[in-house]
């Protein structure tokens, strides 16, 4: 891991000891300078769960990626700086009701004097970490989560027993909608290969559905979904529908500084 290297892909320049301080830092540079992306699935450039393919991908080559990479390398980050980082499985809630298959996705549990929900992969969500342990409502600049808490869950092969939690966003509309459920066993890169597969070539998957490029701004957010481009900011939202390749490839340049020539 050439740490400074991923430290300036992400214009980081603060404090670096092992801290509640540093890693909300940490995490909010994190969602303003890498995109969640899933365009290598649309070109089909295969992703495997390495570190050493994610670090050349989003700090080498500038890219971004979707959840396994994302955290994955992210996690990798937070080891070489001195953090207590566990890899944990996650179940996107789904529209139609309940929640997706085990390794649906991956996220982040920090141990420090507290305990710390971080997730750099999950597109427009909580910018600074959670706290694990809190029962109410956690508010931040772009919106209110919430965790709860859930029945144990006990593996079989270990006899271990983890308590399962749900994470809920609150919305205007809607009112507090979950987002995924997760328990705390600890689970290693490996662990999510066939679900990293599964999302690169299943119909079922959105990810092979349409092609999202989304990354989070001081004040808002910009989102290529197919060839429609978003940009929010302070609350106004303003679309324009993109023509060609060539735009789309321009936009992703302009708003992204994404390229997808670069291997």
């Amino acid at each position: 891991m050439k740490t400074q290297a991923y430290l300036q892909r992400i214009n980081y320049t603060g404090p670096l000891e092992p801290t509640a301080e540093t890693l909300r830092a940490l995490h909010l540079a994190h969602l303003l300078a890498v995109p969640f992306e899933n365009l290598d699935i649309s070109l089909g450039r295969p992703i495997i769960p390495d570190e050493t393919a994610f670090f050349r991908k989003i700090v080498e080559r500038r890219r971004g990626g979707f959840c396994y990479e994302l955290n994955g390398l992210f996690a990798a980050l937070l080891r070489e700086l001195g953090f207590d980082v566990t890899l944990l499985s996650a179940r996107v809630a789904r529209e139609s009701g309940g929640f997706g298959p085990e390794f649906d996705h991956l996220t982040l549990l920090v141990r420090l004097e507290e305990r710390w929900l971080a997730d750099v992969g999950f597109g427009d969500c909580f910018r600074e970490p959670l706290r694990l342990d809190e029962p109410g409502e956690q508010r931040q600049k772009m919106g209110s989560y919430r965790l709860s808490v859930g029945q144990t869950a006990e593996v079989s092969k270990t006899s271990a027993v983890y308590e399962t939690r749900t994470l809920w966003e609150l919305s205007q509309e809607a009112g507090w909608q979950p987002q995924y459920r997760f328990t705390l066993q600890p689970r290693r890169l490996a662990d999510f290969a066939g679900m990293c597969y599964y999302h690169q070539r299943a119909p079922e998957s959105h990810f092979t559905q349409k092609r999202v490029c989304s990354l989070a701004t001081p004040e808002g957010r910009i989102t290529l979904s197919d060839s429609r481009l978003i940009v929010s900011q302070n609350g106004q939202r303003a679309e324009r529908e993109l023509s060609s390749q060539a735009e789309v490839e321009a936009a992703l340049r302009e708003w992204f500084r994404v390229s997808l020539v670069s291997r």
